[in-house]
Order: structure tokens, then sequence, then C-alpha cells
């Protein structure tokens, strides 16, 4: 099976200003003579390639083990766009969207894009920042988002991804109870290897 791994390294991805970067530490070492290597990781949910789940920004929302797996696995759409989207940007994107949609490129979504794209049917949303909004547009960005029952994919790496190819995306959250994100293994699934069954993927 041909497949295109987006997930970027944990320890190696950018990290949102202000979080803290994860870590690995060894509680036991092979080369000091234990009998196995154990490693303790520390990191943000929201650290590297993961998911927001609504509850990020609205504290009645759901929790990440709420979401629907069916939300993260299904056909996408990839669509190229860089730089701050705007209302009319977003909305000439419409024709291009599927329910589950990757942005590829270096883009960040003012309010009126997320007002456009909120209201688009787009069930699950991915970017390759470390944030789907532009810095002064946060907190706005991801309550209309989030507020549209959306789930957000944050930190992928789309560099081999390509548009107008109908992918499988594979790209379920950790199952971490009532928490605000998690951690993702994201992957593309390249069409050719697929028995697509349209009533099963839609």
């Amino acid at each position: 099976m041909d497949m295109i791994d987006i997930t970027r390294d944990l320890l190696k991805a950018p990290v949102y200003p202000g979080d803290p970067k994860p870590m690995t530490q060894l509680l036991s070492n092979m080369a000091v003579g234990d009998t196995h290597n154990t490693t303790m990781l520390t990191a943000c949910l929201h650290n590297g390639t993961h998911m927001d789940a609504p509850r990020h920004f609205l504290p009645e929302g759901d929790a990440i083990d709420d979401v629907p797996l069916e939300v993260c696995i299904g056909e996408c759409a990839v669509v190229e766009c860089s730089g701050l989207l705007l209302g009319d940007e977003a909305e000439a994107l419409l024709p291009r969207l599927k329910k589950r949609t990757l942005l590829k490129g270096d883009v960040q979504l003012t309010p009126s894009a997320a007002f456009v794209l909120s209201d688009a049917g787009v069930e699950l949303l991915g970017v390759e920042g470390v944030s789907v909004a532009a810095p002064e547009y946060t907190a706005e960005v991801h309550r209309q988002l989030l507020g549209a029952g959306m789930v957000l994919l944050e930190g992928l790496d789309l560099s081999k991804a390509e548009e107008n190819v109908p992918y499988l995306l594979v790209a379920a959250p950790l199952r971490i109870g009532g928490a605000d994100g998690a951690p993702v293994r994201a992957v593309l699934v390249e069409p050719h290897r697929i028995d697509w069954d349209e009533r099963t993927w839609r």
C-alpha cells in the first residue's frame, strides 16, 4: 500500500510560542546495564502534529475522545494556498473543498475566512502551521471553527501531497479522556491502491 506520512517528528516540530517543548527521558537504559529501555515523554497535547478538539477553546465543547473516528478517516482534499486567508479568498476555494480538507502552504486564517469555512460543511480542517489562525486572531478563529463542530489538524507536513488527488486520510487522535487535543499520526493513502466504496468513504 502506498502511503504518504504527513506527520512531523514530535521532538523536532516547531512549537507554538509559549508552549513547552516536548522532551524524553530514559527511565531505564540497556546501555548502562538495565534489562530494557523505557522512555518517559513530556509534551503539550498541542505539540507537533496534533488535533484540536472543540474543548480547546470552548469550555463545554466535545473533548478529543468524543470526536467521531469517521471524521478522522475518509476521503480528503489537498488544497494549496498561502498567506493570510481572507473571506473572499476562502469563498473562491469552496468548490475545491471536501468534508476533510488539508490546506497546503504557509496559510493562516482570518475571522472572515473562518466564518466562510465554518458554513461550508467542512468537518476536519488541516494546516501545516502550528496554528490554523493568524496570531492576532487566534481565539476568534478557533472559536468560530470549533464552534461549528469542526476539528482541526495542525502541524502537518504536506510537502509530498498533491492537489486534485482524492487521498484517503487516516488521522485518528490518541484517546485521552476529557482532553482538549491529542497527538496524531496522520497519513494519506494514495487512491490507486484503494477500492473506493463511495457509500463508505463519503
